[in-house]
């Protein structure tokens, strides 16, 4: 059996959201559903590992050189 998505939201609540989702043209289900993806989807960008740092380009490191940082 498929969880009910508007089983913790108040009246108010629920009527905000389907007035969000009737905007967008789809059913309340519908824009939960999508809305719960999209949560999910930023939560899984924000556990992946940061990129490693670049590296400093020419110029800079000429630069660090000249002031001898190495």
């Amino acid at each position: 059996m498929a969880k009910d998505p508007t089983a913790g939201m108040t009246d108010a609540q629920r009527a905000y959201e389907a007035k969000r989702a009737a905007k967008a043209g789809m059913t309340l289900e519908k824009w939960l559903a999508r809305k719960e993806k999209a949560r999910a989807a930023a939560a899984r960008a924000a556990a992946a590992p940061p990129p490693p740092p670049k590296r400093p380009g020419l110029l800079r490191r000429a630069l660090a050189r000249a002031r001898g940082e190495a």
